[in-house]
């Protein structure tokens, strides 16, 4: 921690922020990790799991929506019989 503080104020004297975040940031960084290989193999699983949430979140949306437009599909005159052909059309495809 004291080499951060020290690259901190290093770099906050010559004005230079942006250097001085930067290098906080990397330190931190290379204080949690400490292989390139642990951090390939973190990402790999954060990108596995993002992608599976990112399909159930997706299919959980899409089943919401059919339910609410079945339930609007009895309204009268022509929009209830364009909800009702959007239902039929989402259900037909996914046979």
């Amino acid at each position: 921690m004291a080499k951060i503080v020290e690259k901190l104020k290093k770099n906050a004297k010559k004005g230079n922020e942006q250097g001085a975040r930067r290098a906080v940031l990397e330190d931190l960084f290379y204080d949690f990790n400490s292989s390139k290989a642990e951090v390939y193999k973190m990402n790999f699983f954060r990108g596995i799991f993002l992608g599976f949430g990112t399909v159930i979140g997706g299919t959980l949306v899409v089943a919401l929506i059919v339910w609410i437009l079945t339930l609007l599909a009895d309204i009268p005159g022509g929009t209830g019989d364009f909800i009702q052909y959007i239902v039929d059309t989402v259900q037909d495809s996914s046979k």
